[in-house]
């Protein structure tokens, strides 16, 4: 029965078809802060599929767009879903110029791979799982569950005054409240080259100001100099760091750090007055965010400060917490998560490993506050994300189509 199934999907596949859904997409452009162009592509697709998309604004002209259900609502309960947004663009076009790579929402095939903003991050997975449904209808295929579907805005940071998963506070919102089923299973798009992560890092960003008292060089006993409190600073959140690779690692993905991302102060010619330190700290599952803050806080506040010092500290991105995002994981182990990943080796062969994201994205939301196992799962290579480099590779795009449909059908059950 699973051959003929795998068969009947690969002979019922229009790749050309696929691959034209993705390529329209990218072309959507959808920088973040900027979703409702391709959240019409999304809308309009699914209508097409007579999926009966549903949108709502989680901001004022920023909508998410999803569809309640395609089956049996009395089923099994699967949905997918995928942020909207990209990053930015700028530098592309310089990058590239002269080259059929020079647009980055033309989406061109070179060397078996589509280019473009988006490609991996995360059109081709919400495509793989628009093109798996679109698949299984036209093979024939009743579900006895359900797929529903579930695109969201505000993922992705670096635009200013976005970036805080606006988008999927919204949908969990809209689940709790009934207006929206929740589901049994959720299938987090994100690029993992088509293996299945059940865990994924958590995090939180600081910004340290260190203040002083600025002095022409001439007379510096009148100043109070900042910069050497932040070497003082920074040798202890160095310490803190050390002490944090050398604890517990978790299996999937290691130990928990920190890590100096930049530094800025001083001024011309007189005792610096002023520094700001920028880091990033690394949780691994099974921290609490709440205590790797108050221990950075207090690695932080164990130098003795100097007479005329002041140091104040901020959390610039709040996400599933108002620090940061928190890690998650649900067992390796989970039947649904060992079904899909049987599924993605029996069409692609040696992929479908369980392992860990070593990003954060917003299964958080899902496990923690409405809890539903999810797991992150699609094509591309987040080692490109966010990069000139960003592509997905066609077959590996086409293979996820397929092996999702058969999840889907081996989850929710079919029909005879």
């Amino acid at each position: 029965m699973s051959s003929d199934l795998k068969k009947k999907l690969l002979d019922a596949q229009d790749k050309e078809a696929d691959i034209a859904m993705l390529r329209a997409a990218i072309g959507r452009q959808s920088v973040t802060g900027d979703e409702h162009n391709f959240v019409n592509f999304l809308s309009e697709t699914m209508a097409d599929m007579k999926l009966a998309p549903c949108t709502g604004e989680f901001l004022p002209e920023r909508p998410n767009v999803w569809s309640t259900g395609s089956g049996n609502a009395d089923g099994p309960n699967i949905m997918f879903v995928g942020h909207t947004d990209t990053v930015h663009v700028r530098g592309w076009a310089e990058n590239w110029k002269g080259t059929e790579r020079e647009d980055p929402f033309a989406a061109p095939i070179i060397d078996g791979e589509i280019w473009g903003r988006g490609a991996c991050d995360l059109k081709a997975g919400i495509c793989a799982a628009l093109g798996a449904k679109r698949l299984l209808d036209t093979a024939g295929i009743e579900l006895e569950g359900n797929v529903s579907f579930a695109f969201i805005g505000d993922e992705e940071s670096g635009e200013e005054g976005t970036g805080v998963s606006a988008g999927a506070k919204d949908l969990v919102t809209r689940i709790k409240s009934g207006e929206i089923a929740k589901p049994d299973f959720v299938i987090y798009v994100e690029p993992t080259k088509l293996d299945v992560y059940t865990a994924q890092i958590g995090f939180f960003i600081a910004d340290v100001k260190i203040t002083g008292k600025s002095a022409y060089f001439g007379t510096p006993h009148e100043g109070v100099d900042a910069l050497k409190a932040t070497h003082k600073i920074l040798s202890a959140i160095w310490k803190h760091g050390e002490e944090l690779t050398q604890g517990d690692s978790h299996a999937f993905l290691g130990t928990s750090d920190i890590l100096v991302t930049g530094i800025n102060g001083g001024g011309y010619i007189a005792v610096p007055g002023e520094c700001n330190i920028s880091l990033i700290r690394k949780l691994r599952p099974g921290e609490q965010l709440d205590e790797a803050v108050a221990a950075f806080e207090a690695a932080v506040h164990s130098v003795e400060a100097e007479e005329g010092i002041a140091v104040s500290i901020s959390y610039p991105a709040g996400r599933d917490h108002s620090h940061g995002g928190s890690p998650v994981e649900i067992s390796p182990d989970h039947p649904a998560a060992l079904n899909l990943a049987d599924c993605i080796k029996e069409i692609c062969g040696d992929r479908g490993v369980i392992g860990g994201a070593p990003y954060w994205s917003e299964t958080p939301f899902f496990v923690n506050e409405i809890g539903c196992p999810a797991i992150y799962c699609a094509p591309g290579d987040i080692s490109v994300a966010h990069t000139f480099e960003e592509r997905v590779n066609v077959d590996e795009y086409l293979a996820a189509i397929r092996a999702f449909a058969l999840f889907i059908a081996r989850y929710c059950g079919t029909k005879i």
